[in-house]
């Protein structure tokens, strides 16, 4: 099977040393921005990939619900295959891809969980329908049927009736602090742009990479 018709002249922009913000969370969050004035449906997905014990890697999307100077910050179940394998190593990557406008970033860095306080407070804003959703899915384990996983969610609104749905202690946020990220902007001919951050503690340091 060949793919080489699959093949774009990216021309949209350029990204220059002197035209990013030295702080890359605050580039990140620029980009981000970006991608929702350009309409781009879920603006703030990314892939985030983990490693379990055997080194063995996987991805998934998710969505980025949090960016602050700690870092970047996701919900999920705790007990599920990606909470697990968070929880045997805690080193992570993350991945956004914005078509339209010809741009990626690259974080790699070390996830750990959120305090209860700011998963609870994240939880409480959560459509009903989603907090029960929480509830009623054992997220990642095998399960007979979909028409079960809708009972469960039936039972759970019954349960809950009149009253606020309180969050799961199996489910809360993730917070990746990140030690590297890289952005990427494509330009013809394949000679991309590809500006890296690193930090070795508090500082964050730039580079350009060949691409």
């Amino acid at each position: 099977m060949s793919f080489l018709s699959g093949r774009e002249s990216y021309e949209r922009s350029e990204l220059h040393e002197s035209g990013v913000d030295p702080d890359p969370l605050l580039q990140l969050g620029q980009w981000v921005r970006d991608a929702e004035q350009a309409q781009i449906s879920e603006h703030n997905a990314m892939c985030v990939s983990s490693v379990n014990l055997s080194g063995q890697p996987s991805s998934r999307m998710v969505l980025l619900r949090g960016l602050d100077s700690r870092g970047l910050i996701f919900y999920t179940s705790y007990f599920s295959r990606k909470g697990r394998e968070l929880t045997e190593n805690p080193n992570v990557a993350a991945l956004f891809y914005w078509r339209k406008l010809e741009r990626q970033a690259r974080i790699e860095g070390v996830v750990s969980q959120l305090s209860d306080g700011e998963s609870d407070a994240y939880f409480a804003t959560r459509p009903r329908g989603h907090q029960l959703g929480a509830w009623a899915s054992e997220q990642s384990e095998p399960v007979e049927s979909r028409e079960l996983l809708d009972r469960r969610i039936d039972d759970y609104n019954s349960r809950f009736d009149g009253e606020d749905v309180p969050r799961p202690h199996s489910w809360g946020g993730y917070l990746i602090k990140p030690f590297r990220i890289e952005f990427w902007q494509g330009r013809p001919n394949r000679m991309h742009d590809r500006i890296e951050y690193t930090t070795h503690g508090h500082t964050w340091t730039h580079q350009r990479l060949q691409p």
